[in-house]
């Protein structure tokens, strides 16, 4: 029988990210947008990993919760979500899934392969020259070679096959003396876990229960919330913080129509990602016996909620928490975290809880399904735990990166892997820029600082000193002004609300001829760029969810904070020379490109906002070059 002919593509890239998630994403998007030729190779049909309509976990990250919410991830991730918020009323995934499509779609320098495996790579000595991919929809094989590869595969995979050092299960408390640390090492892992949804009807429903179904008993759920009436009955003594446990970890996510995040298998074996298969076929057994128990179990028959539910959707794929972790320069640990460790080197920051779920997850029925170690308060993770100490091209996002088990537990949670990520595309970026290998760019990291503040983001003790920030040299002046909000704030270099410091101009009121905000400079200067950085209120969450206490929690539409409409003059002895009008502004970093033009005032002036009485912005930076960086319209 004659062979056919075999599909074959190669193509060559500046930067290949592979692992579509969102850390994978935010890498692509922003290495891109700063410049470089960017591939994204996408294992599944649609984008966002953990956090897509395949597995439906949302988003959290350093506000805990709406418990810090001042410390909320900003930057790429805050622009999709704040995007799908403007579009997505009914926390509706499938566009949420067109939302993040769609950003990818339109990038410039972004190539994505969607349905696309890595399945090899080539070295040269310590560097990865290349990876081969099958695209399975097409059948089309696919060598792909880049100067800088980044793994955001979650598991790893890149660094494995390139025989980068990496490290699973947990270390001995005596390696880096962390205090929640067991004494000696061990396999343990957290465990995969498969979603399910229900909904509410006016009648009942029955649930006939499929043959392969685990059968469970009331006694095996005691410790997991199931149905309403556990809430206050389940005991969680054993939590290293009972109280604050129920609050964030059980009640706000397990209600009866949602869950249920401890529907969790580990494996048996070392290693938990050759068991994926096998450990999906067990999580779809006990799923669907968790339903039949909440269904048909005499136990529950008092539960007339749970009478009137019907299943509307169970995952099929199970999402992963932790498998490998690539070794850096740098090996994140739990003392660093709970030291509120600032790093010079800093590119990211997280603020979750050290969330060490159950080592055999369901299993484990006499346990929590989690131990939750809070904390107040945010820390930094330093560039040299994003990038492979032994393979000198390849970078890390997500959750992979160089950090302890321990630390592991906290920087795993998506926020923080999505900025994570956002933080490695720019230095990705400026790797190509400087000609230079990850750990080359050492001497440049305060560049990917001031992109990361630049381009919207948030990183504790860091500040805009960007030298050509033109904002910087001029005066501020405003219509009106609340005390504490006076407009001088906006050259204080952070650019969000931090505890009772607003940091930023707040109009007193809006009056009917709006409000406006002036920037003078002492000589004519030459301006193709604006950026401002407009209030949203972190405290109100804007992430899609499956939760209705965590929909519950958001206000509909966009938020009431953001600037709707207002115009933007660059005046120069007096005349006006160039007139911007933005109408149903919905972001929060907002980038105006223009021609260039010589001006000595830059005059905002408000005309509403989504809702709010006052006015309100954190920062305003000008360039005289147009810079790279969030999603920017041309006028």
């Amino acid at each position: 029988m004659r062979r056919q002919t075999e599909r074959f593509q190669e193509a060559a890239y500046d930067v290949l990210i592979v692992g579509g998630g969102m850390s994978g994403l935010c890498a692509a998007l922003a290495s891109a947008r700063h410049g470089a030729n960017t591939a994204l190779v996408n294992s599944r049909p649609v984008l966002g990993g953990n956090a897509s309509s395949e597995i439906r976990i949302h988003i959290s990250g350093a506000d805990q919760g709406t418990k810090q919410p001042d410390y909320a991830e900003g930057g790429i991730l805050y622009e999709l979500m704040l995007e799908n918020k403007s579009r997505n009323e009914t926390f509706n995934y499938s566009i949420w899934d067109m939302i993040l499509f769609e950003a990818a779609q339109k990038q410039k320098n972004l190539t994505v392969y969607h349905n696309t495996v890595m399945y090899d790579c080539e070295l040269d000595g310590q560097r990865i020259t290349a990876v081969n991919c099958v695209q399975e929809t097409t059948e089309m094989r696919l060598r792909l070679t880049a100067k800088v590869f980044v793994d955001a595969t979650g598991n790893g995979t890149l660094g494995y096959y390139a025989g980068a050092d990496y490290r699973s299960g947990s270390e001995a408390k005596s390696e880096f003396n962390e205090p929640h640390a067991p004494d000696e090492p061990n396999h343990d892992r957290m465990g995969n876990t498969i979603m399910m949804k229900a909904v509410a009807l006016d009648h009942p429903v029955k649930f006939q229960t499929p043959a392969f179904a685990k059968h469970l008993t009331e006694k095996q759920l005691a410790k997991r919330i199931h149905c309403r009436d556990m809430r206050d009955q389940i005991d969680v003594s054993d939590s290293p913080d009972p109280e604050e446990y129920k609050r964030t970890s059980m009640i706000s996510s397990a209600a009866s129509d949602y869950g249920y995040w401890w529907c969790e298998l580990m494996g048996d074996g070392e290693d938990i990602i050759p068991e994926y298969e096998q450990i999906r076929d067990q999580l779809m057994a006990y799923a669907y016996g968790i339903w039949d128990h909440i269904k048909n179990n005499d136990e529950h028959k008092h539960d007339h909620h749970a009478e009137n539910l019907a299943l509307d959707w169970v995952g099929a794929l199970p999402g992963m928490r932790e498998s490998r972790r690539m070794e850096g320069d740098y090996w994140l640990t739990e003392n660093d975290i709970l030291n509120h460790r600032i790093f010079d080197d800093a590119i990211c920051y997280g603020g979750w809880c050290i969330d060490m779920h159950a080592p055999h997850g369901l299993l484990d029925e006499n346990r929590l399904p989690s131990d939750c170690n809070f904390y107040q308060g945010v820390y930094t993770i330093p560039y040299r735990s994003y990038y492979s100490h032994n393979v000198d091209n390849l970078m890390f996002a997500g959750r992979d990166i160089s950090a302890s088990r321990m630390a592991m537990a906290s920087t795993r949670i998506l926020g923080c892997c999505a900025i994570g990520g956002e933080a490695v595309g720019l230095a990705a970026a400026r790797c190509i820029e400087h000609d230079v290998d990850p750990r080359g760019l050492a001497p440049y990291i305060g560049e990917v600082q001031q992109d990361i503040l630049r381009d919207g983001g948030f990183l504790p003790g860091f500040v805009n000193n960007d030298t050509d920030d033109l904002a910087q040299t001029a005066v501020f002046s405003a219509s009106s002004f609340k005390p504490g909000c006076e407009p001088d704030k906006l050259k204080n270099g952070i650019s969000r609300k931090l505890g009772d410091d607003m940091n930023g101009w707040v109009s007193d009121g809006l009056s009917a001829q709006g409000e406006t905000l002036t920037m003078s400079f002492n000589q004519p200067t030459k301006i193709s760029q604006l950026r401002f950085v407009l209030h949203s209120d972190f405290k109100y969450p804007i992430r899609v969810t499956m939760s209705p206490n965590r929909q519950a929690q958001q206000r509909p539409g966009v938020p009431a904070e953001l600037l709707k409409d207002y115009e933007v003059e660059l005046i120069s002895n007096g005349k006006t020379v160039r007139t911007i009008r933005v109408h149903d502004n919905h972001q929060r970093l907002n980038i105006l490109d223009f021609d260039p033009a010589l001006c000595d005032t830059v005059r905002l002036h408000v005309i509403s906002t989504h809702g709010s009485p006052d006015a309100t912005v954190f920062e305003v930076r000008a360039y005289s070059d147009i810079l790279p960086g969030g999603d920017q319209k041309q006028y």
